[in-house]
């Protein structure tokens, strides 16, 4: 197996003028993805699930430039007002939103992509192959989770 190198724990906070339940009402349903997301397009949850909840799974359609991709995701942690994570099949990763009041009466929202398996070798040479290199995409994941976050609040507040 090659060595590759990624990060492996991608991480950006936004703090929002919007209580926490507020935020989770807008965070906690990941259909919502594609309204602040500059790479998915679309999600819907798969094998007839209404709502979302902790074990649900869904899928991505996205793109990135001219590329387009779907992927398979199961919610792994479904904290009502603190936290929700899933996890992509293709690529191991997990990503998720982490929420915190602020002294304000704000919220804090982290959102994260942590690699606790690593990363699938086929994400790792789609990436290398078609994406630019780990470094080049890892800059273009930065990126979208800025406008992400920027997105939410916008939306929140």
């Amino acid at each position: 197996m090659t060595e590759h190198t990624y990060a492996p724990l991608l991480e950006q906070s936004i703090e929002i003028a919007a209580s926490v339940p507020d935020v989770w009402s807008l965070v906690s349903d990941v259909r919502r993805i594609p309204e602040w997301s500059p790479q998915v397009d679309s999600t819907r949850l798969r094998a007839g699930a209404q709502e979302v909840a902790l074990g649900v799974e869904f899928t991505n359609r996205n793109s990135h430039g001219e590329l387009t991709w779907t992927t398979h995701a199961t919610i792994v942690r479904f904290d009502p007002e603190q936290a929700i994570a899933f996890r992509v099949e293709e690529n191991w990763v997990v990503w998720s939103f982490e929420l915190a009041p602020t002294s304000g009466a704000g919220t804090l929202l982290t959102q994260r992509r942590e690699t606790p398996e690593g990363i699938s070798e086929l994400s790792i040479e789609l990436t290398d192959g078609f994406m630019g290199g780990q470094e080049a995409f890892t800059q273009s994941l930065r990126e979208g989770m800025r406008s992400t976050l920027e997105a939410i609040r916008a939306a929140a507040e």
